[in-house]
């Protein structure tokens, strides 16, 4: 009986001990949570996109904290600046509005296909080790919608085969990004005035045997542009926005109709 006393109050003993310990490494180690954080979180869109740099929307709120840019949540807009700056005590700026944009315009009716996919499962990222999906072109949108599903916003919907953006509906999250297996999702500056829809560099006489609507590198729209601000590398034109003065001319001369013009700029 006594060795079960004994027993009993050593270990009654040590845990009183360690709880002591904790309490008193508990007070000495306590770190103090602004609560600015907490606020900042709780106002913030919960979308946890990162399209801010920062890993999720908690992430940012200790950043913004820090000295991070108030700006840089695209999916809150102009409300959650407000309210940043009202928590912060800081002006309020601006924020720009950015949308998605598919850098492909090959639908089913414009692009060739090599085969019929028979896969059960119909997913871009599952056809894409299928030797690309359908489309003779790898490098186009594969057309499983991908993208679509991933959207928190129903700001991508699918038509003949070919990802389109709903600018009015789309917050920039950039979730389509990710789920694009073929890199063609991009967060572009919703104010720009055309995008080169095309990401194919292979020579102009492949591209245009595989897509009605793909660049060709005629060069076309570097002669044409004002503002030089069109190069061709590597087979595909690229605009230099630094230097566009967003005109829209290239679209009007583009030979293909690959660039795409913007006509619901914010």
């Amino acid at each position: 009986m006594n060795v079960i006393i004994i027993a009993v109050v050593s270990v009654t003993s040590i845990g009183a001990i360690c709880a002591l310990i904790l309490n008193v490494a508990s007070k000495f180690l306590y770190v103090k949570i602004d609560d600015r954080i907490t606020e900042l979180t709780d106002i913030m869109p919960g979308a946890n996109c990162g399209a801010c740099g920062y890993p999720g929307c908690s992430g940012y709120a200790e950043a913004l904290v820090s000295g991070a840019k108030p700006n840089l949540c695209t999916p809150g807009g102009v409300k959650v600046l407000e309210n940043i700056s009202a928590i912060l005590g800081i002006e309020t700026g601006s924020i720009e509005k950015k949308i998605a944009v598919v850098y492909c315009r090959g639908d089913n009716r414009k692009r060739q296909k090599k085969m019929e996919y028979m896969g059960g499962l119909k997913s871009c990222e599952a056809a894409k080790p299928l030797f690309g999906g359908e489309g003779a072109c790898t490098f186009g949108c594969i057309g499983y919608g991908d993208c679509k599903e991933a959207c928190p916003s129903n700001a991508i919907c699918m038509e003949d085969g070919l990802a389109k953006i709903i600018p009015s509906l789309c917050t920039g999250c950039g979730l389509c990004v990710k789920a694009c297996p073929n890199h063609l999702i991009l967060i572009e500056n919703a104010a720009r005035a055309a995008f080169i829809s095309c990401r194919n560099i292979e020579k102009g006489a492949v591209t245009r045997k595989k897509c009605t609507t793909g660049c060709i590198a005629c060069n076309k729209c570097v002669r044409e542009c004002p503002s030089t601000a069109i190069v061709v590398e590597n087979n595909l034109a690229r605009i230099d926005y630094e230097k566009c003065s967003d005109c829209g001319h290239c679209a009007e001369v583009c030979v293909t109709k690959c660039i795409f013009l913007n006509n619901r700029r914010a």
